[in-house]
């Protein structure tokens, strides 16, 4: 069952008088502890409130949901529970694939570009020098519907030869920061997360990067149904957005339009990462 974490209702303008307020349900799924989740996204939420007030001639409040998991972020959005989200590549394939009627609204760009990294990090002491030096060690994956915390991070190591069963041992943790502290801790050898979360928590004199690979940046995304004249302001307001100080928590520079078609090397990754788990075991969450 959908557990929320936390909801913020932003407050509708009264420049349209007594006119009823559009209620607008925004979700994202909890990728980071709560608290920063909501300062990254409060900004953002506010900043597009009003532009998208004045392209439909009508007031708006904006709920923000943050849900517990990956799993019930994408439950919500394809059974229409949620009007827009905020979604992982390999997210939003898993939302089309159980609903193919929702609609990409845009997509981010991080310093003008639809690309950026994802990591896989080793302590300095553990032995591992390069990705192949994995073969023997414990892992720490993110989510199990992480794009870059599971799908990604799986295909790169059957890449370099390595699945399930060459490992001591390994385990989903839900979150980036969760993958860090594992790391960081010694409870495992090594383990794949987002660049930004690498940068805030991990010392590089003590937890080394030893491969990077390509991810797609993240998609805005909305509900079936969602009327078109609303689904346009949306991308039209985030689009419209430039200022630092709005984008800066979200890690992006701004938002282009999205098509289907820019997610196919996450389609990819996910189909290779099919065989990374023997078919005898089922993946679990801790």
């Amino acid at each position: 069952m959908t557990r929320f974490i936390f909801i913020l209702c932003a407050i509708a303008s009264a420049a349209f008088g007594d006119t009823k307020p559009l209620r607008l349900d925004f979700g994202v799924y909890q990728s980071d502890r709560a608290t920063v989740m909501y300062r990254k996204f409060t900004p953002i939420l506010e900043a597009i409130q009003y532009p998208i007030e004045q392209l439909i001639q009508q007031p708006v409040d904006i709920h923000l949901t943050i849900f517990e998991d990956y799993e019930s972020g994408i439950k919500a959005l394809a059974k229409g529970e949620v009007d827009f989200v905020r979604f992982g590549p390999a997210s939003y394939i898993l939302a089309e694939q159980q609903n193919p009627k929702i609609q990409l609204l845009a997509m981010e760009q991080r310093k003008g570009l639809n690309r950026f990294n994802g990591l896989i990090i080793a302590r300095a002491d553990a032995g591992i020098k390069e990705l192949k030096d994995v073969k023997g060690k414990s892992f720490a994956f993110g989510d199990v519907n992480s794009t870059i915390g599971r799908f990604l991070s799986q295909a790169e190591l059957l890449d370099a030869s390595i699945n399930a069963e060459d490992l001591t041992h390994y385990a989903y943790l839900g979150r980036h920061d969760l993958v860090a502290n594992a790391v960081i801790s010694g409870s495992h050898d090594a383990g794949a997360l987002k660049e930004s979360t690498y940068s805030k928590l991990c010392d590089p004199k003590k937890i080394k990067v030893i491969h990077t690979f390509e991810n797609v940046t993240k998609p805005w995304v909305a509900r079936e149904g969602l009327e078109q004249p609303i689904q346009e302001a949306i991308t039209k307001a985030l689009r419209s957005l430039h200022k630092p100080e709005v984008l800066g928590e979200l890690g992006c520079s701004g938002f282009v339009d999205a098509t289907p078609e820019d997610y196919d090397t996450i389609r990819e990754g996910m189909k290779k990462s099919e065989t990374f788990i023997p078919k005898k075991e089922t993946p679990t969450q801790e």
